[in-house]
């Protein structure tokens, strides 16, 4: 039932401790996510430095979707878009052939309090890894939610469980939030070949093993899921159709080689539009790695 067990790597950015479950090494895919980052959770006091914010940077080949549980970030591209995304919303952006944006943490600056959430990108299928870039928020009210059996959900993006959200996400995939009661059960359905759970919070059981907050569970294709809370729990359900072999590199991710280079080489030489409300400090291009070096890892 269970593939493969993915435990997070703790990864400071400069203040900020997050989760990384993918990429894993090896270049192990669940559909067409490629990157999984958990945020947190953590405290911050008002007036933290601003070292913590994520300066303006380049994507190409690839959506990313925030997702919070706590807390709020304001985002700012190179599309002209600026917006405060708030628990349980969606920031979905399309890199395509090229964007451009900043993660910065204001209110939370002003104020204090808790950030917790996720972080994810999602591969483009080969005929859209050039599109144009594009932006798109939803409220947490737009998104499909269920109640019962000790069980909350929130479908985040694509088609699952008889329901299907409004994220507008280019190949077949789904992307879930439970909050399981402890003891609740559920199930996670055969209907994509790729399929995994990461636990974001508690204890769950899966086919008489526990397992704990930072861990990602990889399902073999076929047959049903049934997971139980040993704990209250959050799990974020996630999978799809598989989109063919991926590069990754720094925030880079296409089909070939030759394009990540183009894009660093585009991103080096100053050719990537930066954010139009946030266009001063950005991330410079990082040394390459040694010949010998995993990007993966």
């Amino acid at each position: 039932m269970i593939e493969l067990v993915i435990d997070q790597r703790r990864k400071d950015l400069g203040g900020f401790e997050v989760g990384r479950v993918l990429p894993h090494h090896g270049g192990k895919m669940v559909g067409p996510f490629i990157f999984f980052d958990h945020m947190g959770p953590a405290e911050f006091k008002a007036g933290f430095p601003a070292n913590v914010d994520v300066r303006p940077h380049p994507h190409i080949g690839l959506s990313t979707l925030s997702y919070l549980f706590e807390g709020a970030m304001t985002h700012r591209d190179s599309v002209g878009q600026t917006q405060v995304i708030l628990p349980g919303e969606v920031n979905w952006m399309t890199a395509g052939r090229g964007i451009t944006h900043s993660e910065r943490f204001e209110t939370l600056r002003a104020h204090g309090g808790r950030m917790h959430g996720i972080q994810t990108w999602i591969a483009l299928p080969l005929e859209t890894e050039e599109t144009d870039p594009a932006f798109y928020h939803y409220g947490a009210g737009d998104l499909p939610t269920y109640e019962g059996g000790g069980m909350w959900a929130r479908l985040i993006a694509g088609e699952a469980f008889g329901a299907k959200s409004p994220v507008k996400t280019s190949s077949p995939m789904f992307y879930a939030h439970w909050a399981l009661d402890a003891g609740a059960t559920a199930q996670l359905p055969a209907e994509y070949p790729e399929r995994a759970a990461y636990v974001a919070q508690g204890v769950i059981e899966v086919d008489d093993h526990q397992y704990h907050a930072g861990q990602m569970l990889v399902f073999l294709p076929g047959e049903p899921v049934r997971i139980t809370a040993v704990t209250a729990s959050i799990v974020m359900l996630l999978g799809g159709e598989p989109v063919g072999e991926r590069f990754i590199e720094w925030n880079f991710v296409a089909s070939s080689k030759a394009r990540i280079e183009q894009a660093k080489a585009d991103w080096r030489a100053g050719r990537m539009k930066l954010p139009d409300a946030d266009d001063k400090a950005f991330i410079p291009l990082p040394p390459d790695p040694p010949p010998s070096a995993n990007p993966m890892s």
